[in-house]
């Protein structure tokens, strides 16, 4: 697996699906080069399939988020995932989560350590799927920071092409994560949304009423490691 480092301002420089990887587009933005490097130097030796780790490193302070969009526009390949630079790879993470993939799923959810599969913190989607949700963007793209996972994870969810494999480890290190806040028009824009079904995409009661269903879910994770909605 390639490696390959931008800024954000070079990003924007290539045309759309100009930048084509074999197989897996990894996106990673990152603020801290020297973490961006250590985890994707990991993340490539032991993904055990081809394609490429794009780090982008925002230095116009765009965000996650809007990042991760420009990313999916200007790239080609046949799946897409989305990391961090706190991201530390198990052996073949990519390899099995494209397994789990299987022919019948659309979005995968990898093992981050912290939601046993409940959302995607970080994910894998194949493109095609992918492409319809947002008219071409990856996530719903008003978010700045947070909760566009938890959106995308639901949307997949509802549509029964979700799926979460424990084997697919990919953790995210982050020391301060349990104490830092989220966004907080992030989170209004996200309880807004849901109160359309976000854009009537999502009519599961049991979707809706998060709370329950992250209780539900990591409970079903601890029944069976290996499942799919």
């Amino acid at each position: 697996m390639q490696i390959q480092y931008l800024t954000s301002k070079e990003l924007s420089a290539y045309e759309n699906a100009s930048l084509s990887a074999g197989g897996v587009l990894v996106a990673m933005p990152f603020i801290n080069a020297d973490h961006a490097q250590r985890a994707a130097t990991l993340m490539a030796s032991r993904a055990n399939v081809p394609g490429m780790i794009l780090c982008i490193h925002d230095d116009q302070e765009e965000g996650f988020i809007a990042l991760i969009n420009r990313a999916f526009a200007k790239t080609q390949s046949a799946y897409f995932a989305y990391v961090a630079q706190d991201a530390f790879a198990g052996k073949d993470w990519l390899k099995e989560a494209l397994s789990a993939l299987g022919d019948q799923k659309h979005f995968l959810g990898f093992n981050d350590g912290k939601w046993a599969g409940a959302l995607a913190g970080f994910g894998l989607a194949r493109r095609t799927w992918a492409a319809k949700n947002y008219e071409g963007n990856f996530f719903y793209p008003d978010y700045k920071r947070h909760y566009a996972d938890a959106e995308l994870t639901l949307l997949a969810m509802q549509a029964g092409v979700y799926v979460y494999d424990p084997s697919s480890l990919l953790v995210e290190v982050d020391w301060d994560k349990d104490s830092a806040s989220v966004d907080p028009s992030d989170r209004k824009l996200f309880l807004d949304r849901k109160k359309t079904g976000f854009d009537s995409k999502v009519t599961n009661p049991a979707l809706l009423n998060l709370i329950s269903w992250f209780r539900a879910s990591i409970k079903r994770f601890h029944l069976g490691a290996y499942w799919s909605i």
